[in-house]
């Protein structure tokens, strides 16, 4: 039966990133699902104050919709959608950047519903949770206060991450490039930029929510290694997998690698698809079979 690959996106993102990827995997003649975690997408919160001429006071008192919005919420959504997914057959589920530790929580949870895990430069944490590995090694060239210009709003008083992606700020811009997109040209970069949504919620997970042997560990599973990803570093990519092939030594990761940066697999999706593809296709039977 024809596997439906299901894609998560990462934080400040939504199923509309995907729209390349997908329409390079049907033109391949493969299903895809892209998935809206609550709170994004159409749920997400875009205040006027965002607009044009900004109101940066109002930006950042405005409530956003993804306020209390919990890794539990995330994993019920996504497990409602596998539960879907399941009926028309096997079930590829792909992670991009933090919607790896919804997708981890949830294969820890139903496993039953996920023939193939696949990571693409995406959060899977085993030993640490995902907070602690920022002040790890791996993690040393990646510098959060980068970003501080472009924060808005108290976090703890917002209860939410609300981050103005429509800022003309060049240092912020400069910043935003260089972590997420350093190969794109300008124009790419901006447009990309657009599709992202001011609010992210606060909770990454726990010690519970890591990587668990008797149940994630029994899917069979993928990384997709970015080469040239600053924001989440190939030392740190590396690491991942290796703490995840240490957890279930007899069911290691399937390595690949692919050129570019954090988001370049998204606005040049075939390289991705056609290794998607590959993971969706069974092989061919052997002569003789």
């Amino acid at each position: 039966m024809q596997p439906t690959i299901v894609l998560v996106h990462g934080a400040f993102a939504n199923s509309f990133s995907f729209a390349p990827l997908q329409a390079e995997l049907g033109l391949l003649g493969h299903r895809s699902v892209a998935v809206d975690l609550p709170g994004h997408g159409f749920q997400a919160t875009y205040t006027h104050a965002y607009q044009a001429p900004q109101d940066p006071e109002g930006l950042a008192a405005a409530p956003g919709s993804i306020k209390g919005v919990t890794l539990a919420d995330n994993v019920a959504h996504l497990v409602g959608i596998l539960e879907r997914a399941k009926r028309n057959g096997p079930v590829i589920l792909v992670a991009h950047s933090r919607g790896g530790i919804t997708v981890t929580a949830a294969a820890n949870a139903r496993p039953d519903l996920i023939d193939r895990l696949v990571y693409v430069s995406a959060w899977c944490p085993v030993r640490l949770d995902v907070g602690d590995y920022y002040a790890e090694p791996e993690m040393a060239t990646v510098d959060p206060a980068a970003f501080a210009s472009a924060l808005t709003g108290n976090p703890a008083e917002l209860g939410l991450l609300r981050v103005n992606f429509r800022t003309a700020d060049p240092d912020s811009l400069t910043a935003f490039k260089a972590a997420f997109f350093a190969d794109g040209t300008d124009e790419e970069f901006l447009t990309f930029l657009n599709t992202f949504q001011p609010d992210e919620s606060l909770d990454v997970g726990g010690p519970a929510d890591r990587a668990q042997a008797a149940t994630w560990g029994r899917i069979p599973k993928t990384y997709i290694r970015l080469a040239d990803d600053t924001s989440l570093p190939t030392a740190l990519q590396d690491r991942l997998i290796r703490e995840g092939n240490e957890l279930t030594p007899d069911n290691p990761y399937d390595v690949h690698t692919l050129e570019g940066s954090h988001l370049k697999w998204l606005a040049d999706p075939a390289p991705a698809a056609r290794v998607l593809g590959g993971l969706a296709t069974p092989p061919a039977p052997s002569a003789g079979a």
